[in-house]
């Protein structure tokens, strides 16, 4: 019997982030302190935005959409 430890959680969590690449709210803002921006929720970050609502709430993002399914 293995045991998990919270690292492997953490990656197993990491793994099944949203790739904001091919959500159609995701933004490039070519900000050098901000590069990534989500209109969905409204923002700009660092990192990307998908990422950023997963480190602030735990919860993966609630908004995606695949490109070319918005309408």
């Amino acid at each position: 019997m293995t045991k998990e430890t919270d690292s492997d959680k953490t990656q197993e969590r990491q793994e099944k982030l949203i790739n904001c690449f091919s959500c159609s709210y995701f933004y490039v803002t070519y900000d050098v302190n901000f590069p990534y921006g989500c209109r969905g929720a409204g923002f700009r970050s660092r990192s990307m935005p998908s990422r950023e609502m997963y480190v602030n709430s735990g919860v993966n993002c609630q908004i995606y959409v695949m490109k070319g399914k918005l309408r």
